[in-house]
């Protein structure tokens, strides 16, 4: 064995080792710290998604959600066109002078409606899947990102949502977002601006029953 296949051989044992560690380490996954939470869910969610200049609407059942979101838009004389996933492009829209397309969003689209894989109430996010049937752009390229939520589907902590989608999902997803609100920087002089890398509002539609 020649000195560079030795080190090689060297490298590929420690390499071997050490992923066999990260992979003990990722089949435990370990909780990290996060405040004991005994409080309603959703009234937590609501307060802290408010003070993240976040917008909240409740409905009763889905069948509310297009009326509701119409109202939205026409109040703050915002475009009626959007997109939305596929699990509620079956919602009556139309019914509701809307013009919602399933399909993933373009630089052109001005509205995007999904929904929410969970929620988190201690800090009042919303935690996205990427996928075919969940497109990110939806998301966040569109100036107006509405979010239909189930209040069943709200947790404690960070903690308590990592852990619904190791339950659900064996094979984690492309990417997981997390969204907390409009988009927001303070790079220039410190002063907050909305919409800087993504929508300048979100709406959360919580509904309690979804059925």
């Amino acid at each position: 064995m020649s000195a560079r296949e030795r080190i090689l051989a060297r490298i590929g044992m420690v390499l071997g080792s050490r992923n066999a560690e990260i992979d003990t380490y990722l089949a435990e996954h370990p909780r990290g710290p996060a405040p004991a939470i005994q409080v309603n869910l959703t009234p937590l969610f609501k307060e802290r998604a408010l003070e993240l200049s976040s917008d909240v609407i409740d409905v009763a059942s889905t069948a509310e959600i297009p009326a509701q979101v119409a109202h939205y838009l026409n109040e703050r004389h915002l475009p009626v066109r959007g997109v939305c996933w596929p699990a509620v492009s079956c919602l009556p829209w139309s019914a509701a002078s809307l013009e919602i397309s399933a399909r993933c969003a373009n630089g052109q689209d001005m509205v995007g409606i999904t929904g929410v894989f969970c929620a988190i109430a201690e800090t009042g996010t919303l935690m996205m899947l990427s996928g075919p049937e969940t497109p990110a752009s939806n998301s966040l390229l569109p100036e107006t990102h509405v979010a239909i939520l189930n209040t069943q589907r709200i947790v404690a902590s960070m903690e308590d949502a990592w852990d619904l989608l190791r339950a659900e999902h064996p094979f984690p997803p492309r990417a997981v977002n997390f969204i907390s609100g409009p988009s927001r920087t303070a790079d220039i002089e410190q002063t907050v601006t909305l919409g800087a890398h993504g929508p300048y509002r979100v709406l959360v539609i919580l509904v309690s029953d979804p059925d």
